[in-house]
């Protein structure tokens, strides 16, 4: 480059530039970071090429991990799908399969997710709504009726409770006669972030940890193909984080069950390519894109220099991505399509392996099949319309985006710091580190909103009057829960109790004596034992959790 010439431009540039800003509007990204109105060589180290940006498929994989990126293989399209009962998600999942979809992805209802069963009185009134309801091996049979295992993927959103999930899976595997080695899907199982963000743990963190260990174990030995863990980011960003906040306390969290499971012994290389992440793909374009150009950075390099995984695919960062549901508005509902359009677009500019995209009524209630159409024929039109799957990581070298992905890697690293003094992940949780940092940024975000010095289209800005909102709802009956009770008092009535209580007398006996619990939990799901069975005789060796509060 001719340095006077390009100097010489430059002071015209600058000369010329005169900006005309909208009154208190901020220039910054949704995270707060100031952006500045131009990039340039100069914001970039090009003797750094080759160790910063490099190739795709090549170490540190910024640029991804595939050197084919999307030519090879299109990203898997996931639809987060559950509700109501098991035979009504059932055949949501058939819908979807039909209409291209090419991965199931279940969401369970919130006594699932909290480890209750149906018929607990802490589960009344939300049997079935937020997603479906799960309490034994019947209703997972019921659930992948007609469904082949061996032929789809299967994401789960499952956390404290997901071991006796994956276990009621397993058992329908081997109903189906499918073999193990054949199982492919992923576990979310992040208890980490529940303390974090979510808030739906049930054990203290200690124990939890040695559960999931028990899952990465028993999968690295059993179920070759089958993520345990996906650690997840998605909802640390839900709860208000910024954009580093949710790459350096996802990736925190990740090294820790890493940790665990070299500490229980296990060569790193044997299930760190099982490894996989979750992200929100939020609202700043490039700001999303460069966030996931630094995950795989990041990832890479520790795996390589800290844990000394020698293995290629252990370097390699996995990652589904979600477009927000924080972002989603209940004013004018119909924008939510173009905003799920373009964070999907963020999501696959930064080299995603797996997509979900957010329906238009989810702010509502749980999308309608109409609504879930649009969100698949969303990401098929960026497939296959788009001309982005025709080079592999188009953005690479924008002076912007290499620019805020340094900066990304360099907040994170500061971040693992703070972490790393506090004593680590765990001893950041018990101080409340995590819960205030989220805390203060989502307030920061909304005195902007609040100040107009940002704007969300039909809520702070372009706001209409009298506003009627006319899309379908989906409407989930109380006959959900009626149903699910009587399935359940039916399923107790003619089981083996004697079995039963011996299985969950094993449970115990394993939980207190070190026994990895995941060969027991499967035993227990095949005896009809039901989730909350199992995770109530869990609270007596391991207690139960209550969060510290932070003021």
């Amino acid at each position: 480059m001719d340095q006077d010439k390009f100097n010489k431009a430059k002071e015209e540039y600058q000369n010329n530039f005169n900006e005309a800003k909208k009154e208190n509007f901020k220039y910054t990204s949704v995270s707060g970071k100031k952006i500045n109105p131009l990039y340039t060589p100069e914001d970039l180290n090009e003797n750094k090429f080759i160790d910063d940006i490099g190739f795709p498929g090549q170490y540190p994989y910024t640029r991804g991990i595939h050197s084919t990126g999307y030519r090879g293989k299109v990203w898997t399209m996931r639809q987060f799908a559950g509700f109501g009962t098991p035979e009504d998600t059932n055949q949501r999942f058939k819908y979807l399969l039909a209409n291209g979809q090419t991965g199931l992805s279940v969401a369970f209802d919130l006594p699932t997710l909290m480890g209750y069963d149906s018929d607990h009185e802490f589960s009344q009134g939300e049997v079935g709504i937020c997603g479906v309801a799960i309490s034994s091996l019947k209703d997972m049979e019921t659930l992948f009726d007609g469904i082949p295992l061996d032929k789809v993927s299967t994401s789960m959103t499952i956390n404290s409770p997901a071991a006796m999930v994956y276990a009621f899976y397993l058992a329908v595997a081997k109903k189906q006669g499918v073999p193990f080695n054949q199982l492919r899907g992923t576990l979310q199982n992040d208890i980490l972030k529940e303390y974090i963000a979510q808030k739906e743990f049930i054990y203290p963190p200690e124990p939890s940890m040695r559960i999931i260990t028990d899952m990465i174990e028993f999968s690295t030995n059993e179920v070759p193909q089958f993520n345990p863990v996906s650690v997840s980011g998605y909802h640390i960003r839900e709860a208000g984080s910024t954009a580093a906040q949710e790459l350096a306390y996802t990736l925190a969290d990740g090294f820790a069950y890493i940790e665990a499971a070299i500490e229980r012994g296990m060569d790193v290389d044997s299930f760190a390519p099982r490894i996989s992440f979750f992200f929100n793909s939020h609202l700043d374009f490039f700001e999303e894109i460069a966030k996931f150009r630094a995950a795989r950075r990041i990832y890479a390099k520790r795996m390589k220099e800290k844990y000394g995984a020698k293995n290629p695919r252990s370097w390699w960062m996995r990652f589904h991505t979600q477009t927000a549901g924080c972002t989603l508005t209940a004013q004018q509902p119909e924008n939510n399509i173009v905003r799920t359009a373009f964070q999907a677009l963020a999501a696959v500019l930064g080299g995603t392996q797996s997509l979900h995209t957010n329906s238009m009524d989810e702010t509502l209630a749980l999308p309608s099949e109409k609504a879930v159409k649009i969100a698949l024929r969303t990401q098929q039109l960026l497939a296959y319309e788009t001309g982005v799957i025709n080079s592999v990581d188009p953005l690479g070298g924008s002076y912007l985006v290499e620019k805020l992905t340094n900066e990304m890697e360099e907040e994170a690293e500061k971040i693992f710091s703070e972490i790393d003094s506090l004593g680590g992940v765990i001893p950041a949780i018990d101080a409340g580190y995590f819960q205030k940092e989220i805390a203060d940024s989502a307030y920061r975000y909304q005195i902007e909103l609040d100040k107009k010095e940002k704007y969300i289209v039909g809520v702070n800005e372009f706001v209409e009057e009298n506003e009627s909102i006319d899309i379908p709802i989906l409407q989930i009956s109380p006959e959900v829960e009626k149903v699910q009770k009587e399935k359940l008092a039916e399923l107790k009535a003619s089981r083996n109790q004697i079995a039963v209580d011996e299985c969950l007398n094993e449970i115990d006996d394993a939980a207190k004596n070190g026994k990895n619990l995941m060969p027991i939990f499967i035993k227990a799901a095949e005896n009809y034992v039901t989730l909350g069975e199992m995770v109530a005789v869990l609270k007596e060796p391991f207690g139960i959790y209550e969060e510290t509060v932070v003021f």
